[in-house]
């Protein structure tokens, strides 16, 4: 078990040179990215035509270092933005790092962007050959695998058809039938593991079981507990950055709940800082100043519309400990807050929510009217706050809030404003069941009748 400090991490490094039980060597890596305000600033610099700072330092990855040996499965978990990502593309080279080293010592399979090395216009078996031929295998080599290839995929008479004709379900699975049939010495994988209908899943799952008895190195992201806790010999937790602990799935696992909750404490004279002397974000809590709204990544696809005689003016999701997030467990308590200001008078104006799943499907959601708590008229100027809060029991995955402010004036419905997809939630789950809600169903074996 080893949990860091960051004053620890830099210079914990990885000093023993056995290398010969090593896959997978990461040491002191550091990876930033600049965030630039105007596409030209970017241009200037690249040029070198601007000689002053025109960007921002964002940290995805700061001093990280951890070693995976030959045959161990190590899951990575930690919330949106923590650097799990970043970190199994430079591993596999998609991204060269700011600073420190990456150490691979087999050949790697990855499930990071399933198909995004597919020609469109090709046929299914021509884009097989296409992704083997970069991966590194020879004709010959995916000739000895194609069938099995094939027999994963399960697409039928598709597989000679050009994948733009495919659908989304037909296409991530030949991607993933491809990446995972390739016999890898090590396989990374992010989140793919939840591709396709629960039936596809669980050949998935069988797969990644015989790679486990097989010995394979595995180092996988997910957002699934369950799958951290079953599949894994360690678990690596991230926070903003930072690896905080590299130990058992368990503590990890408990570890990042307290994180998910705002409950991880951490000194701020420990955050370090980006070049122009800001320090990097950290989840809201609740307090401070500002729009809570500004605690949130903006969506650049954002969808709004509406009169605006009543505008929604601010938004937050709670957690049950009352802090700002976009993380919760699965079964706990969350209030979704919005403030409504109005620009006119409203006669019994009404406030709603919706939770959809990355597909579009409205899941769930809600009115003041469902609720029955009546709105009085709003004049210009007034302003309301309204929370629901309610448990929530959705599968573990990523989803979408909506908010809306709606009426009826001179006997008609009215739109006031309507914000789409304004949020992205994470619900993180231990224990997922089918569909897209627990029933929080208790299982007897052979009960006494």
């Amino acid at each position: 078990m080893h949990r860091f400090g960051k004053k620890e991490k830099a210079a914990e490094g990885l000093q023993d040179k056995n290398w010969h039980d090593t896959a997978i060597e990461v040491c002191d890596v550091t990876k930033v990215y600049r965030l630039y305000e105007r596409q030209r600033d970017r241009l200037w610099e690249t040029l070198g035509l601007d000689r002053k700072k025109t960007y921002k330092e964002k940290y995805a990855l700061n001093h990280v270092s951890f070693r995976v040996k030959r045959g161990e499965t190590v899951g990575i978990i930690g919330t949106n933005g923590s650097g799990k990502s970043t970190m199994l593309k430079l591993i596999t080279g998609v991204l060269t790092p700011t600073a420190g080293s990456i150490r691979v010592d087999g050949r790697i399979s990855a499930l990071l962007e399933l198909g995004a090395g597919f020609n469109m216009e090709y046929t299914g078996i021509e884009n097989v050959y296409l992704n083997g031929a970069m991966i590194g295998f020879t004709k010959e080599e995916i000739d000895a695998r194609l069938d099995d290839i094939i027999r994963f995929a399960d697409i039928g008479d598709y597989i000679n058809q050009p994948v733009k004709s495919y659908s989304s379900g037909m296409f991530v699975r030949l991607a993933f039938a491809v990446a995972i049939n390739i016999d890898p010495e090590i396989l990374i994988v992010d989140e793919a593991l939840s591709v396709g209908d629960v039936f596809f899943q669980s050949k998935c799952y069988r797969k990644f079981e015989e790679f486990r008895r097989a010995g394979k190195t595995i180092l996988f992201v997910s957002h699934d507990l369950s799958a951290i806790s079953r599949y894994c010999d360690r678990a690596i937790l991230l926070n903003q950055g930072d690896l905080i602990y590299d130990g058992t799935p368990k503590e990890a696992i408990d570890l990042y709940k307290k994180v998910l909750v705002g409950q991880y404490e951490e000194k701020a004279a420990e955050q370090p800082e980006a070049a122009d002397g800001e320090k990097r974000g950290t989840q809201g809590t609740g307090s401070g100043s500002g729009l809570w709204k500004s605690r949130y990544p903006a969506n650049p696809s954002l969808v709004e519309y509406g009169e605006k005689n009543g505008e929604i003016v601010d938004y937050a999701l709670l957690d049950e400990n009352g802090l700002m997030t976009s993380n919760f467990l699965k079964g706990t308590v969350f209030t979704v807050r919005m403030k409504i200001r109005a620009h006119a008078d409203i006669l019994e104006p009404i406030f709603a929510f919706t939770i959809k799943n990355m597909k579009g499907i409205e899941i769930c959601g809600t009115n003041t009217t469902m609720e029955r708590v009546p709105v009085p008229t709003m004049h210009d100027g007034d302003e309301h706050v309204v929370e629901f809060t309610q448990k929530i029991d959705l599968q573990g995955g990523e989803y979408l809030l909506s908010l809306g402010c709606t009426g009826y004036q001179d006997g008609m419905f009215r739109v006031f404003h309507r914000l789409y997809d304004v949020i992205s939630l994470t619900v993180v789950s231990n224990r997922d069941t089918v569909g897209f809600y627990d029933m929080n169903s208790t299982c007897v074996l052979d009960p006494e009748i």
